[in-house]
């Protein structure tokens, strides 16, 4: 190596090392308003992690001061930043709560929103996080209607609640498929209940015939007639809405098989 580049590698060496232990002292410096011009240059320079350590100290230090909204913000983003979003979400809503006043707690308002849709999990997990966006989103639009991020927002609503309805179809067809027809047919009718435009109304209508019907022929003799005619009734609701649908006909042997079994109960009953 040319005694060049020695030099050069050695002063690198040496801005990394200074570099390192400048930000160390800060960090255990009781000079607030160092810490905090430093936590806003590693901010800028877009080293999130080393200015969140620093700002953290800030916030408590700096509640009641003039510069309290600053930190609190710059916390907010710096975590942001680092999709970090629950802790983001954390400090947009403390900044939404302490400093409503300030110019910038409209745009907090909305990101902490955006956190909760960001923590949003898959459609096979718990969906807390999306059920907290969509409360997020939603008063937001109602206390800020002309805001530009509002349309966003309806859009990210519909989108969260498409997630829940999958969630909750998927629910009441495990139940299905686990054989627990009464399960299914409880959860199968919430979800039509909750979501009426639901897109897989059709699916879960079918469900609904071919549970009560397997419940009716799993039942103790005492329960088979008034299950049967549950069946029949939701044979009719589901042809009612999908007459051409292409579970029809295996609908129509389901309410055929129940209807001769119902008749078998009534003429015993005369």
């Amino acid at each position: 190596m040319s005694k060049k580049l020695v030099h050069i590698f050695a002063i690198a060496v040496i801005i990394l090392l200074t570099s390192c232990s400048g930000y160390e002292r800060v960090l255990k410096s009781n000079n607030y308003e160092e810490k905090y011009q430093f936590a806003n240059k590693l901010f800028r320079a877009e080293k999130y992690q080393k200015a969140i350590r620093l700002y953290e100290q800030l916030v408590p230090l700096y509640r009641g001061t003039d510069k309290a909204a600053d930190v609190v913000y710059y916390t907010s983003h710096a975590y942001y930043r680092s999709e970090d979003y629950t802790m983001a979400g954390y400090y947009f809503g403390m900044f939404v709560r302490d400093f409503a006043r300030d110019s910038r707690a409209v745009e907090c308002e909305f990101l902490q929103a955006y956190c909760a849709y960001k923590l949003s999990p898959n459609v096979e997990l718990e969906q807390s996080a999306t059920r907290d966006a969509i409360t997020g989103f939603t008063l937001f639009i109602s206390r800020h209607p002309d805001n530009p991020k509002s349309k966003e927002a309806v859009d990210l609503i519909k989108e969260m609640r498409d997630k829940l309805i999958e969630k909750d179809f998927l629910n009441a067809e495990l139940y299905y498929k686990l054989s627990d027809y009464k399960a299914a047919i409880v959860s199968l009718r919430n979800s039509i209940q909750e979501y009426p435009e639901t897109k897989y109304r059709e699916e879960i209508l079918f469900l609904l015939v071919k549970s009560s019907y397997l419940l009716a022929e799993k039942s103790i003799e005492s329960k088979k007639q008034e299950r049967y005619q549950k069946a029949i009734d939701e044979y009719y609701s589901f042809i009612g809405e999908f007459p051409e649908s292409k579970k029809a006909a295996e609908a129509k042997k389901m309410h055929e098989s129940a209807t001769k079994a119902l008749s078998k109960y009534k003429s015993s009953n005369l």
